[in-house]
């Protein structure tokens, strides 16, 4: 099957005065601005039979011929046969509910054994999307859920949602202390001034909202679920941390282990054995890039936080011990 494109279209007169990038933008809105500029630059586009550049103006009425490739092989990234939790495909989409421990792009360190990996041995086609298809991210340490577009038009969709703050996206979390009740934080996030592998809430970051909303509270911690409007790296750890109720296990942000007074030696260590932040992507929510339905799945928090959030209940339930 091949992954060549050809579009054609007449320009409307309304582009009449426009550069032929903002022009193709409005012609080819399925398209990506800066998809479409790369085949201006790449001389895959055609206005009348003449290649152009992207700033070149155009008047309405011209025939545009687009032929290109999706997108050029990042011959870097390499395909592994490694098993993927899909929780929904189709021609358009896949849905994935990604496990504690494995990252989600190949980076510095982590060459292989990423969910990028995984994916072009499941669907080879995604070497000719954006970064394999996948839209948004999670922590390599956080689970749950992750969209991964399968075609161009569903890449620019998918992305465009996110822009937007259409997307839906609920977490669970379990934090240390007890709150009183739920709320929301506003912070720009940013690199942290001295530690650039940190985020930090800082006037030069980008905004950044977080609702939370309690679930249950325990004895010194809080079961919490949260709803992101922006995206930024690290979003919930950071927000949580800055209103003095970090993750539970969260090596970066939590500070040390605060063990409970009075609580039994089971509980303890079932505290101690965690070693994660205890988050889980856990609903996940869009326009079908294809049908405009909306559309969303649910997936229930993975086994170490059921068997910690267990732990948290019978440590409740127990009689002080003085």
């Amino acid at each position: 099957m091949s992954n060549t494109i050809n579009l054609k279209n007449i320009l409307e007169p309304h582009c009449a005065g426009l550069r032929l990038d903002q022009a193709l933008a409005l012609t080819f809105s399925d398209y990506s601005r800066g998809q479409l500029t790369k085949w201006i630059k790449a001389g895959h586009v055609e206005v009348n039979g003449k290649i152009l550049k992207p700033k070149d103006t155009v008047w309405g009425g011209e025939e545009v011929q687009i032929t290109a490739s999706p997108v050029e092989k990042e011959t870097s990234w390499q395909a592994e046969p490694i098993a993927l939790d899909i929780v929904a495909e189709d021609d358009d989409i896949l849905i994935i509910n990604k496990p504690a421990g494995m990252v989600v792009h190949p980076g510095a360190g982590n060459h292989d054994g990423t969910l990028v990996n995984a994916l072009l041995h499941h669907c080879p086609a995604l070497e000719h999307i954006p970064r394999a298809g996948i839209v948004h991210r999670i922590d390599k340490q956080t689970t749950g859920l992750l969209m991964i577009a399968k075609t161009l038009l569903a890449h620019n969709s998918l992305v465009t949602q996110l822009q937007e703050r259409t997307v839906q996206r609920e977490y669970q979390a379990i934090v240390v202390g007890v709150m009183t009740a739920g709320g929301t934080v506003e912070g720009a996030i940013g690199r942290h001034h001295i530690d650039r592998k940190r985020m930090a809430i800082t006037t030069s970051g980008k905004p950044a909202t977080t609702h939370y909303r309690v679930v249950h509270r325990y004895r010194e911690h809080t079961h919490i679920t949260c709803k992101l409007e922006t995206g930024r790296t690290h979003q919930i750890r950071v927000h949580m941390a800055h209103i003095r109720y970090p993750l539970l296990g969260d090596p970066v942000y939590g500070g040390r282990l605060k063990l409970p007074k009075g609580a039994s030696q089971a509980f303890l260590s079932v505290l101690q054995q965690f070693k994660r932040q205890a988050l889980h992507a856990g609903l996940l929510g869009f326009t079908h890039p294809k049908t405009g339905e909306h559309v969303s799945w649910r997936v229930d928090i993975p086994d170490d936080m059921k068997q910690v959030l267990a732990a948290l209940k019978q440590d409740q339930e127990q009689p002080d011990q003085d």
